[in-house]
């Protein structure tokens, strides 16, 4: 760890007062996570938070569409190149969702909301 830091040492712990401790405790919520790092990473990540551990924390930075056919049913969409409509596939949805994984000696300051 950088500068002598442990991990059970203050500041990173999961005791009272260690950043882990308060992380654990907004599990499920957004928050908007500072690292030491420059360049677009140095501006923060803002995501649901949904995990902590002693070496990363865990952000949802882009959640993927819904089910256009929740049943599994085909909707007409999957008829060329094997089965999977045409070359764009599934009707031009790109995007599956993104997570980030933040390690813990990197995290400067984070923010939340009020509860």
């Amino acid at each position: 760890m950088p500068n002598g830091f442990g991990y059970g040492g203050y500041g990173y712990g999961y005791g009272y007062g260690g950043i882990l401790y308060h992380l654990s405790r907004l599990i499920g919520e957004t928050v908007t996570i500072y690292t030491t790092s420059g360049g677009q990473s140095g501006s923060g990540f803002t995501g649901v938070l949904i995990g902590v551990n002693p070496s990363f924390v865990t952000l949802v930075t882009g959640q993927g569409p819904a089910p256009g056919c929740a049943l599994g049913n085909t909707c007409g969409g999957y008829d060329n190149y094997g089965g999977y409509g045409n070359y764009s596939g599934y009707n031009g949805i790109y995007s599956v969702g993104s997570i980030t994984h933040i390690p813990v000696y990197m995290i400067a300051s984070f923010t939340h909301n009020t509860l």
